[in-house]
């Protein structure tokens, strides 16, 4: 829960850095979503809720410590990116869930393969 209120959390501030930084201006089309101060994100659309009752569902969420953390972050992350750049779509939490859904498996493959990898050389650390 709490990785997935720190990626939108931190897609909000590079957003709003966009924008402070005048690479967006109030003539284009995405100025109006990237400029909202970054927490409000938060309270607009259903991505609490999506953080707390969806993508908690032990069955299709990432199942290794350092995947959830990495699950949640990119659910947040790409949730945001959709409200502003798919203006057909502007509640893109549901879609991030479900995108993220799909790649848990990859996601905990890599961390038990770079785990596997860290124990193997602590192993050949002590064998030597």
């Amino acid at each position: 829960m709490l990785s997935t209120v720190v990626g939108a959390l931190v897609m909000g501030l590079i957003f709003n850095g966009v924008v402070d930084a005048g690479i967006i201006t109030d003539s284009s089309k995405f100025y109006g979503l990237m400029s909202v101060p970054f927490w409000q994100h938060l309270i607009i659309g259903s991505i609490l809720f999506g953080a707390v009752f969806m993508a908690t569902d032990p069955v299709t969420a990432s199942q290794t410590n350092k995947g959830k953390w990495i699950y949640g972050f990119l659910i947040g992350f790409i949730s945001i990116m959709i409200r502003v750049f798919n203006p057909a779509y502007p509640e893109g939490v549901f879609l991030a869930i479900l995108l993220m859904n799909v790649f848990a498996p990859t996601i905990d493959h890599y961390v038990v393969q770079g785990n596997v990898k860290k124990r193997m050389k602590r192993l050949k650390v002590k064998a030597a």
